[in-house]
């Protein structure tokens, strides 16, 4: 998935539309009933990620239950999340290493729990 298909995606989903606080590439996307972030675009160097090189790279950052997180980290695709708290954010490669389904599921896991609780 890239970062316009993924735009796309949220606006017809969620209604949500991208916000550029920082007046750079990296987006937000926030709740319209709590204005939490569900998710934070970033364009990192691969070194930020331990990746071998220094190419730059569009990820989602995107909250998720501590035991998945767990499950997924080391596996092709999905990172410690990038400036954020690793225990319950992670950071997933917006490129075609992963499927639009596991991206859509894990943002629809992120707005569900940046939703009110109880």
């Amino acid at each position: 998935m890239t970062r316009e298909e993924l735009f796309q995606w949220v606006k017809q989903e969620y209604g949500t539309e991208a916000e550029y606080p920082w007046k750079d590439s990296n987006a937000v996307l926030r709740r319209a009933d709590n204005d939490k972030w569900y998710g934070v675009i970033l364009s990192v160097a691969g070194s930020k990620l331990e990746l071998e090189d220094d190419n730059i790279i569009d990820v989602i950052n995107l909250k998720s239950d501590p035991m998945l997180i767990g499950s997924l980290r080391g596996q092709k695709g999905y990172f410690p999340a990038y400036h954020m708290n690793h225990k319950y954010w992670i950071s997933v490669v917006l490129d075609d290493q992963l499927g639009d389904d596991d991206v859509m599921r894990l943002i629809d896991e992120s707005f569900r729990l940046t939703g009110k609780q109880g």
